[in-house]
């Protein structure tokens, strides 16, 4: 969006609002969604039960962490994108996030210490059949 020809900035709620639909529109048409945001904010993560609700469909809530910190500061200071003109968070940023805690079950993923299959592997077998 900040890319865009709208150019917003700061893009605020307009991308998960943007999410929000585009889960929605798939949902109808019998798609399956994957949205992968920070969703930092009970309302964000409401706002995705939500679609899931009005569209008749069941939701997964998961939240990946990294429990160590070291690890965590690697990880966000070594990262890269290959999506032209996209700053990255640095880690002052991650530490500064207004992140709310979940008051609700859901799935929580650690993927300190764990090879990208290994979380795969532990987020597959948390999943319902």
């Amino acid at each position: 969006m900040t890319n865009s020809s709208l150019k917003i900035h700061p893009i605020g709620d307009a991308g998960y609002m943007a999410g929000y639909a585009l889960a929605e529109d798939n949902l109808r048409i019998g798609g399956t969604v994957v949205a992968d945001s920070v969703n930092p904010w009970e309302i964000s993560r409401t706002y995705w039960l939500d679609v899931a609700e009005r569209t008749s469909h069941d939701a997964v809530e998961i939240e990946v962490v990294c429990s160590d910190p070291i690890e965590h500061q690697l990880r966000i200071e070594t990262r890269k994108t290959n999506i032209p003109g996209l700053k990255l968070p640095t880690w002052q940023d991650v530490l500064d996030r207004d992140y709310h805690p979940w008051n609700r079950d859901h799935v929580v993923i650690d993927t300190a210490g764990k090879t990208v299959e290994q979380s795969i592997d532990e987020l597959m077998a948390s999943l319902p059949s």
